[in-house]
């Protein structure tokens, strides 16, 4: 990918289902050529989705049906990878439709790009994001006691990417109380507005993000 432009949409709050029909059509059109590299940013409204590692089971969604009626929650089963997750206001959710050929098919690598992406645009605000060993996204917080900033659950078909990372922006972090994130017990979630103590423009995440991107895939 390296020296290739990458378009960037910002297309503000779409439905997950809208969302997922969108990823596919582009997934195509990258694949026949018809876009280049195209970053989708946005937000969607609070919905519960499932990634391949959960395989169809539901025991890592603690909210019983009638909950997440009350609260007008959606619950999607997807083609992605990873295991269960929530998405809302928020959060910047982004959604890489990237061709790796020729010289990056190489999914963990890829997924390690996307969190460099994740800690790079967040230390733009100050907020000092990282890895945990074994674990995927980004975390900040106390060594030994991160908590999940930046998740990621990816899908790769013959090297078009789709589905990508969500980023805790001002997200309320209650919903997370209702599932095992990431299908992980013992982690908890925050966000850039709790750590820093002050509200911090969406625009300027997507703004960081953007940028971020361009530096580690161009």
């Amino acid at each position: 990918m390296g020296g290739r432009a990458i378009g960037v949409r910002q297309l503000g709050v779409l439905e997950y289902g809208a969302a997922i029909e969108l990823q596919q059509t582009f997934v195509e059109d990258r694949r026949a050529g018809r876009v280049g590299d195209t970053l989708l940013l946005l937000e969607h409204p609070p919905v519960i989705t499932l990634g391949a590692k959960t395989r169809g089971r539901r025991d890592h969604l603690l909210a019983a049906p009638e909950q997440l009626a009350a609260a007008g929650l959606a619950v999607y089963e997807t083609g992605r990878g990873g295991d269960i997750t929530y998405h809302g206001p928020g959060q910047l959710v982004g959604y890489p439709i990237f061709d790796l050929r020729p010289d990056r098919c190489d999914v963990h690598r890829y997924v390690r790009d996307l969190e460099d992406v994740l800690i790079r645009a967040v230390a733009t605000f100050g907020v000092d994001a990282r890895r945990v060993p074994g674990l995927t996204g980004a975390w900040a917080g106390p060594p030994g006691r991160e908590e999940k900033i930046g998740a990621i659950g990816v899908r790769i078909s013959r090297w078009i990417t789709s589905h990508g990372f969500a980023l805790n922006v001002s997200a309320d972090l209650g919903p997370f109380t209702w599932i095992v994130p990431c299908g992980i017990a013992d982690r908890g979630v925050t966000s850039v507005e709790r750590i820093l103590g002050r509200r911090v423009a969406m625009s300027d995440v997507a703004e960081a993000v953007a940028r971020a991107t361009a530096e580690v895939f161009q």
